[in-house]
């Protein structure tokens, strides 16, 4: 078991309100179909890692019950997203895995390139560092770890832009924490991420609607 929570931000897998930049790619349903099978392999490989405990935080009506179901078949809390931007509600469900003292770590579900391993060396490096984080290729992150928060380190970030790796480090910096970084990996947010997707092999190519070469 690792000593920490273990947290996976997840949007209800709707259609024409999950993925959108995918739709053009996969259409509506094609891209729910994508994110609802993201966010059960990351709970997959969450249980993997066996944290000491672990949360779903969800956003978004969820008609069909499915994250529901899946946070009850993971033996994962489930929580309700809660503020204004990403950066206020990572920035809450952070707030509270960590209000006891013990450490935390976030995932987004977009990065099927995050394993068992990588929690569990992600938790080590946290062991002694105040930070961990995981860059994505696009200039954003995929995980990030944290004994305790401060608002700084999310407020005033350009959400969804390429510049929110870069100004996480600044505030990280102006802190004067110790981070720890992971080698950066892809998240399938955009249509040109599908190719990377599809080299994963099967059931990835046949959702990213993408043979692998």
């Amino acid at each position: 078991m690792i000593d920490l929570r273990l947290l996976i931000f997840a949007r209800a897998p709707v259609p024409g309100a999950t993925k959108t930049r995918l739709i053009p790619a996969l259409g509506a349903d094609g891209a729910a179909r994508l994110h609802a099978a993201l966010v059960r392999h990351a709970l997959t490989t969450a249980t993997a890692a066996a944290p000491r405990a672990l949360q779903l935080w969800v956003t978004g009506d969820d008609p069909d019950g499915l994250l529901a179901a899946l946070a009850s078949e993971h033996g994962a809390a489930l929580h309700e997203q809660s503020g204004g931007d990403l950066g206020a509600r990572m920035a809450h469900a952070l707030s509270a895995a960590t209000a006891d003292g013990v450490p935390a770590i976030i995932l987004g579900s977009d990065c099927p390139w995050i394993t068992a391993s990588v929690i569990r060396e992600s938790a080590a490096l946290l062991g002694a560092a105040d930070a961990v984080l995981g860059p994505a290729d696009d200039g954003g992150y995929v995980l990030l770890g944290l004994h305790r928060v401060v608002a700084s380190l999310f407020e005033g970030v350009e959400w969804g832009r390429g510049n929110v790796l870069e100004a996480t480090r600044e505030r990280l910096g102006a802190l004067d924490w110790r981070w720890r970084e992971l080698p950066a990996r892809p998240d399938v947010d955009r249509p040109e991420d599908l190719a990377a997707l599809a080299r994963l092999g099967q059931p990835w190519a046949r959702l990213a609607g993408v043979e692998p070469s």
